[in-house]
């Protein structure tokens, strides 16, 4: 038997998992939430864009620290709420990043 990440919508809850995971005012991006769920950033991005909003969605963020374009007015207001550290329109990925993996 081999691990295999899960599938369908078993994805999504091992996603929205991972995002409630995350610490108030620490941020993630779609590639370590997919590292630690075994799926691809943009499936990641998927499950938070088809059911996410039960969870802490605006703590995942670009792998470059930027937010995606509909969301991201709401997303940094959200962010800076928790105190987190944005540069311009990044994330500073090096101070927040979760989990730790020397950004």
């Amino acid at each position: 038997m081999t691990d295999r990440p899960p599938a369908g919508p078993d994805v999504d809850e091992a996603v929205f998992d991972a995002v409630e995971s995350i610490p108030p005012g620490r941020v993630s991006t779609y590639g370590a939430i997919g590292r630690l769920v075994g799926v691809g950033p943009r499936r990641v991005a998927r499950a938070l864009s088809g059911g996410g909003a039960a969870v802490p969605w605006y703590r995942v963020v670009r792998a470059d620290g930027t937010a995606a374009e509909p969301v991201r007015a709401r997303q940094l207001e959200l962010l800076a709420g928790e105190g987190v550290p944005v540069r311009g329109q990044r994330v500073d990925l090096a101070a927040v990043g979760w989990p730790d993996e020397g950004w």
